[in-house]
């Protein structure tokens, strides 16, 4: 089938698990893999080695791309790789103590402690409501304001943890999540313009897949799968295949907790 010797577009590669998995499957598929972080771009690379000419990876965010050929498969994992939050020094986690820094691209000037600095109490509250869906978003961005004013700026990721963390009554603080988890993904969010670049993809991808082509997108909050069942609902030029989406195992989960949140859809290329 057309399948078997097309191409697929991997527009966000990371470490390039999910496709190595597809050309080992589909010896004559070949690859564009899209990623704008270099270190990402060089463990892909690494990984990929023995499909040789089969691959070429490009540094570009998937928004902007434009391929010269069309595609039977594109997939996107929305995901922060674990690379990049298990690397102190990127800033995405406070698990490990980083700067606050945030960018997918480290090329892009804005980081995270700028888009702090930046906003006005009002401006912070409102990304952080938006982005990260915490109800406690204004009380949390006067702290984080009052916080900065008092100590000119944040050491890094643990310590702004922390002026979050104290927005949260004692007894309920460490249940679940961590209190910091929501405005971390919200400002993470707004540092990488994470739903704008999205929803351009979502404009721009059907068009570069062959008829019957397969859009695959794994996303990991609601604010993303909300942009992606919309699409894929309201796009003429695509049929949903998932009417729900697909969510991981509990043996998935057990083996990777990072995938828990994780929501798979499919659409095909009229």
């Amino acid at each position: 089938s057309f399948f078997e010797d097309g191409l697929i577009i991997d527009a966000t590669l990371g470490g390039g698990g999910h496709s190595f998995q597809m050309l080992k499957k589909y010896p004559h598929l070949r690859l564009i893999g899209l990623d704008q972080d270099p270190a990402a771009r060089h463990t892909a690379a690494n990984k990929l080695l023995e499909f040789g000419k089969r691959v070429k990876i490009i540094s570009e965010n998937f928004s902007i791309f434009e391929p010269d050929e069309k595609a039977v498969f594109i997939l996107a994992d929305l995901g922060v790789s674990s690379h990049q939050l298990d690397s102190a020094e990127r800033g995405f986690s406070f698990s490990r103590n980083g700067p606050l820094d945030m960018r997918m691209n480290p090329s892009q000037e804005m980081k995270a402690c700028d888009l702090i600095e930046n906003l006005n109490e009002q401006e912070l509250a409102d990304i952080i409501f938006k982005y990260g869906e915490e109800r406690l978003s204004r009380r949390i961005a006067r702290k984080i304001k009052k916080d900065l004013l008092e100590k000119g700026s944040y050491t890094g990721t643990v310590d702004l943890a922390y002026s979050i963390a104290g927005c949260y009554p004692r007894k309920i603080r460490y249940k679940g999540i961590h209190p910091a988890t929501r405005t971390f993904q919200a400002i993470r969010i707004a540092v990488n313009k994470e739903l704008e670049v999205l929803d351009t993809f979502l404009q721009k991808a059907p068009e570069w897949l062959h008829q019957n082509g397969l859009i695959n997108i794994i996303s990991f909050h609601s604010l993303e799968d909300r942009l992606v069942k919309t699409a894929f609902l309201n796009d003429n030029r695509l049929k949903r295949l998932t009417k729900k989406p697909i969510t991981p195992s509990i043996e998935e989960i057990n083996e990777n907790q990072r995938s828990r949140s994780a929501k798979y859809r499919v659409a095909m290329r009229y």
